[in-house]
Formats: structure tokens, sequence, C-alpha cells
């Protein structure tokens, strides 16, 4: 249904100094990670579910604004991004996803956390989140408060846009600056 799935609202991630280290490891996305990109997506069972290849392009051609989670050495989630050309300060998120048996870490916020620090030039962010989807609104929207940040919402694709049907409208959730 929409573009965006993430772990858990209920379990945001601890600001507090711990010993523990993440058992996560954040990183871009390399051509290997693509079919694991494509999985994760797949199990979700939310995302609209693309081609493997394309995971794979992406994977190439967008790491540098994409980001991957690893544990015990296996892709368990992902956020899929690009600047937008046209607005090179505006990073659009296009998919956030974890595998289930890793939600309630807060993961979902840390890789969001991770691309807002590693994008370089990128203060604006933005992702199309379909109404049903109060997980992700939720957590686009504590994105924003975290960085104080205005958010707006406005109306992008609308079900006449799609051609297929079925499609819920997306709204557009644009953050910043931050």
């Amino acid at each position: 249904n929409g573009h965006v799935m993430f772990d858990e609202v209920t379990a945001p991630h601890d600001t507090t100094l711990t010993t523990e280290p993440s058992p996560f490891v954040l990183r871009p996305p390399t051509v290997q990670d693509g079919g694991a990109m494509w999985r994760v997506a797949r199990d979700s069972q939310t995302l609209d579910l693309n081609s493997s290849y394309a995971y794979l392009l992406w994977a190439r051609d967008f790491a540098a604004t994409s980001v991957v989670a690893e544990r015990d050495g296996a892709v368990v989630g992902f956020v899929s991004g690009y600047v937008r050309p046209d607005s090179p300060e505006t990073l659009m998120v296009w998919q956030v996803a974890v595998d289930a048996d890793q939600r309630g870490h807060g993961l979902a916020g840390r890789m969001l956390d991770h691309l807002a620090e590693h994008v370089p030039g990128v203060t604006m962010l933005e992702t199309t989140i379909t109404d049903d989807n109060a997980a992700s609104r939720a957590l686009f929207a504590r994105f924003a408060r975290i960085r104080d940040a205005q958010h707006e919402e406005t109306d992008l694709f609308v079900k006449a846009h799609f051609p297929d049907e079925g499609h819920d409208p997306e709204v557009l959730h644009r953050i910043g600056p931050f």
C-alpha cells in the first residue's frame, strides 16, 4: 500500500548512554545487497514490491543516499532514497523496511538519522505515505519533532494519477529545514 514501512513507533531509539554496543551495522548498500533489499521489501507485505532488478540498480546507483542495516552479517532492513535533481538539498525517502523479527529496536529511526547525518548538503527530507499507514506517519513525525523541524503534509499523487486500480493516494511529507 504505502511506500514506507518501518519497525515500531512504540520503541523509539534510546538516547541514553549505554555500554552495550548496538547489534546493527548501518552502511551504504552494495550490489550484493540488492537481493536482500528485495527480500526485506517482499517480506514486509506492506511495501509496493518492485522487481529484484530495481533493487540491484538502486543498490548500485543510489548507495550514497540509501542505507542497509546488517545484523550478524545479514541485511535486516533498509532505507532507499535519492537526492531530488531539482532540489539538491532534499532527500526523497522512497522505501523504509525492517524484517519483522528485528522490529522494536528503533531501527527505522536510526537509519533515517544515519542518512540525515551522512548525505552531504541535505537539509530537507521528503517521503510519501498513504493515509492508512499510521506507523510511518508516526516515524516521520518523530523525525521532524526530534529536529524541531517543520513538517508539512500535502496531497501529491491522488487515485486518478495511478493507472492501476487499488492504489491509495500518496501524501507528501516534507520535513525541514534541519
